[in-house]
């Protein structure tokens, strides 16, 4: 079990939460590949459709990752 769960919980999320995100992910870059295949095809369709995919995943990919290594910092009071 600790295979399925060690790279979640670095992310600070579960299995399924994971699993959810990852093929939100692979669906998005899919629909974008397919984008590019038509573009290549009809250079006149899709035209940024493959290069805002990618400017969008990386933009979350980025956000993600500096909100799971944002250190929480703790105030005392005395």
């Amino acid at each position: 079990m600790k295979l399925f769960t060690d790279h979640p919980a670095t992310l600070g999320e579960t299995y399924w939460q994971h699993m959810a995100v990852a093929a939100r992910f692979g669906a998005r870059m899919l629909a974008g590949s397919i984008a590019c295949f038509v573009h290549a095809l009809l250079p006149f369709a899709c035209k940024s459709r493959g290069s805002d995919t990618v400017r969008a995943l990386h933009a979350e990919l980025i956000a993600k990752r500096a909100a799971a290594t944002q250190v929480k910092s703790v105030e005392y009071v005395i």
